[in-house]
């Protein structure tokens, strides 16, 4: 765009207000799949789905499910409070395998967390694992995906197969340490797995090939953030919500839950790449051929925004953050080499999932900066004879009135996010205004935290070497209020 600005300004022109106009038709279309998105959800929050699931017959009281959450060194608060939710579930607990899986380079604080977890909730579920990964095994990334299949394998070996339990009949949830679990949860994922939405039976293969998606919202501390880091949080929830309304283009993220089967087809979780939780569906996808797929759940897990005791230090942190999830980039190369590989996959999926995977990843680190930094540079570049053109005078106000438009798409958002916000003591009325406000904030954050850890990934993924990125682990804590730690 510098260089056409200078050489080929009235094209570059019309370029980018055709792309402003393309940015607005996108943020209408965005904001109908979110708004429908959100009444499903919020419908099925509602419903009391162990009671649903007795109509389905004695089947629904044979799925067992096995849930892992992996730990490296969060503090025993916000470990007890996932567990506290876990164990207020309205479902089966005899029907409930819970697995801590701390990581040996927690060192004796992450054992003391698994020790004291293990007293208070060990008597809640069927059986209860405290598992240690250790570190520096062959072959592993230090991180979450290592994690998880070390103790997935220590559940199959020490509760499972003893059972004598049927993989198929085992519904395999990860959460982040910080995820808490509403309670209808694991009776909607139930419900999911075996039954489609207007209530007739899932066939048995069509269960078997699938990740079971809910919504990340980020809210468990969502009143210790800064403005920012909740307009951050808060999108990442909508965009999630969105892929919900889409889901021949939804992929895993975060929390999910997948059949025990798939996990022991493709071989567990990869150990040494750091976007584990969306590179298990591509090892599916390629796994069975294109015959896999994320079945959305409409329903809400709630985990912590980020938020660290000083403003700067949550800046730096949720800066890392996205740069971690804009490294899921590493599984281009792997996608398009099993596309390579497998003949059996129809050649309309591999066109399709590779323009939808390349486009998305090309429009993250792209299209903020193309509609907010970039869109004057004809008017800086293009020289006096075009300076002198009536183009030139229009093309300021034609993108300006253009993007006033896409803003009503921002403010559905802002008042989403209201409606999302948690209770908290002394919320009062004038309070919902700012937080209404703080949505002006959207063009920075989709700069600073979206574009740029988006380009900072994907140029190191072309680099490769020492640029490529580790497993970098989100802090977590509870503090009193943005810059002084809690007691």
């Amino acid at each position: 765009m510098f260089v056409l600005s200078r050489i080929l300004p009235v094209w570059v022109s019309i370029f980018i207000i055709l792309f402003d106009i393309y940015w607005l038709l996108k943020t209408v279309y965005f904001s109908l799949h979110l708004r429908a998105a959100f009444s499903e959800t919020r419908k099925n929050m509602r419903i009391d789905w162990r009671a649903r699931l007795s109509a389905l017959g004695p089947e629904a009281g044979e799925v067992y499910h096995l849930v892992i959450l992996p730990m490296y060194h969060e503090p025993y608060e916000v470990v007890r409070e996932s567990f506290a939710r876990l164990a207020a579930a309205n479902y089966d607990k005899k029907k409930m395998i819970v697995v801590l899986g701390i990581e040996e380079r927690g060192g004796e604080a992450a054992r003391a967390t698994g020790a004291k977890i293990r007293e208070e909730f060990g008597g809640d579920f069927f059986r209860f694992l405290v598992t240690a990964h250790p570190a520096g095994l062959p072959g592993e990334m230090p991180g979450k995906g290592s994690n998880e299949a070390w103790a997935a394998l220590r559940a199959k070996e020490e509760v499972l197969d003893p059972l004598g339990l049927d993989y198929d009949r085992i519904l395999v949830s990860v959460f982040d340490v910080d995820t808490q679990v509403p309670a209808e949860y694991f009776g909607r994922l139930t419900y999911v797995f075996l039954a489609r939405e207007d209530g007739s039976p899932r066939p048995h293969a069509e269960r078997l090939r699938a990740i079971y998606q809910p919504v990340p919202l980020f809210t468990n501390n969502i009143h210790e953030a800064p403005a920012l880091a909740r307009v951050v949080a808060f999108s990442s929830t909508f965009w999630q919500m969105m892929q919900q309304a889409r889901p021949e283009r939804l992929t895993s993220f975060s929390s999910q839950s997948i059949p025990f089967r798939v996990l022991l087809d493709v071989g567990f979780w990869d150990k040494d790449v750091v976007s584990e939780d969306s590179r298990i569906f591509w090892q599916g996808y390629l796994r069975y051929h294109g015959d896999f797929r994320v079945e959305p759940m409409f329903f809400f897990v709630s985990m912590d925004a980020n938020v660290a005791p000083t403003f700067w230090g949550t800046m730096k942190n949720l800066y890392r953050q996205q740069r971690r999830w804009g490294w899921g980039c590493e599984n281009i190369p792997y996608m398009l080499e099993g596309f390579r590989r497998d003949p059996e996959i129809p050649r309309r999926k591999k066109w399709y999932w590779t323009f939808s995977v390349l486009e998305g990843f090309h429009s993250w680190a792209t299209n903020a900066l193309m509609i907010f930094a970039l869109g004057w540079l004809p008017v800086f570049l293009g020289g006096r004879e075009f300076n002198y053109s009536l183009l030139s005078y229009s093309l300021p106000h034609i993108t300006r009135d253009i993007i006033s438009f896409s803003m009503i798409g921002i403010a559905s958002s802002a008042i989403l996010s209201i409606v999302l916000l948690p209770p908290r003591p002394g919320l009062r009325w004038y309070h919902y205004p700012l937080f209404f406000l703080e949505w002006a904030l959207m063009p920075i954050t989709l700069i600073v935290f979206g574009a740029f850890p988006g380009f900072e990934a994907q140029t190191r993924l072309m680099i490769g070497g020492r640029a490529r990125l580790g497993f970098w682990v989100t802090p977590k804590g509870r503090y009193a209020r943005h810059g002084a730690q809690a007691a």
